[in-house]
């Protein structure tokens, strides 16, 4: 675990941090990293990868659990597969006792691990709509995918292998030396077959002994409803394909275009709704747009310019998050060009109304007026 890293150091919180509070700090770290923030800037995607990669674990609980008890037990293992998910955990014990004693569990035989293949980035952009509605995406991007013919082997067929002479197919070579402790054997990856146990024999006349072959790949994706610029899709085994090992992963992260009337913020809408002045004074119903439709809402008599409305339930759906609301904010749309009439028929209205029951205008006279102490503010 000393070389693991600290998933809560990366986002920055407690380790009695809240659900809450890690998807918070994510979220900002997302933003902070993106790949479309920081194009070319390798730095920056490799903090995005580490982002992503604690989060995916702190959010889940069971993960979290487990790498919980592994942070607090070094060396003994993840149980994130129940205790069947110790792998790399007590197994590591063997390894212990063979570097000190020179035998162990397994007689020194350290298991062959597979080597992983890269992960790659990759960033799609999505309508406004589909961001928030979900969809169904088709993707393509090139990739070192697992040759077929070999099975990722690299050898002829799949088959044409022979244990290498040098570990004994155990895919680790021993050696020992002399310390003020006594003699102590230490293992390594054998350089021969690069920790596979076996030495091909002849190779892939596809992919001439690689085990991958360049190609074009095309997924088809289930995009939730929701998404935002600092959630992504990770497809295991989509990566870079490595001779005789387990592809990397895909990450898939979004570029979500604006939209012409909402704005959103999380899973809230927000919607600037121009009114007329006669709807703003006398009241009236007017269209809201949603989504999926629009819905009927009167307009109190006498709204201000500025006014917010609040309808729950109209924002975003999310599988995981419940649903947002939409935020309405009312602007009075005054008339710029007036014929003569209309400019009279303003003026008498105006002067049937008595300036002391327009509150907001009175309390804005009297404090300008005690500006100036006792004497009276000049008119303009």
């Amino acid at each position: 675990m000393a070389d693991k890293k600290n998933y809560y150091d990366i986002l920055g919180v407690q380790k009695n941090a809240s659900a809450d509070e890690i998807k918070s700090a994510y979220r900002k770290l997302a933003m902070k990293y993106h790949p479309d923030r920081n194009q070319g800037n390798a730095e920056a995607a490799e903090k995005f990868k580490e982002v992503n990669e604690a989060h995916e674990t702190l959010s889940d609980q069971q993960k979290r659990a487990a790498y919980d008890y592994e942070l607090e037990h070094p060396g003994m293992g993840g149980m994130g597969g129940g205790f069947g998910g110790f792998e790399g955990g007590f197994g590591d014990f063997g390894d212990i006792f063979s570097s000190i004693f020179g035998g162990g569990f397994g007689g020194g035989a350290r298991a062959q691990r597979s080597a992983v293949g890269e992960d790659i980035q990759r960033i799609m952009t999505l309508s406004f709509m589909d961001a928030a509605k979900g969809c169904t995406k088709t993707f393509s991007y090139t990739r070192n995918e697992p040759c077929a013919k070999c099975e990722g082997t690299g050898a002829k067929d799949g088959l044409s292998f022979s244990h290498c002479s040098r570990c004994g197919g155990k895919g680790v070579i021993q050696t020992s030396r002399q310390t003020m402790f006594g003699r102590t054997i230490q293992q390594s990856v054998c350089p021969d077959c690069n920790g596979q146990g076996k030495i091909i024999k002849e190779k892939c006349t596809e992919c001439k002994g690689k085990g991958f072959v360049k190609k074009e790949t095309e997924l088809t994706l289930n995009i939730p409803a929701g998404v935002d610029k600092s959630s992504y899709i990770k497809k295991r085994g989509f990566g870079q394909a490595v001779q005789g090992g387990e592809p990397g992963d895909l990450i898939l992260s979004f570029r979500i275009e604006p939209h012409k009337i909402f704005v959103r913020d999380g899973f809230d809408l927000f919607v600037e709704l121009p009114i007329s002045f006669k709807t703003a004074a006398l009241g009236g119903t007017v269209k809201v747009p949603t989504l999926d439709e629009t819905f009927d809402f009167a307009i109190p008599e006498g709204t201000q310019s500025g006014a917010t409305f609040t309808f729950r339930g109209k924002g975003i759906r999310s599988a995981r998050n419940g649903v947002g609301n939409l935020i309405v904010k009312v602007l009075v749309e005054v008339p710029t060009k007036l014929s003569k009439d209309q400019r009279k028929a303003i003026e008498k209205m105006q002067s049937g109304i008595d300036v002391k029951q327009c509150e907001k205008m009175k309390k804005y006279a009297d404090n300008v007026e005690g500006l100036y102490g006792d004497k009276p503010y000049k008119k303009a």
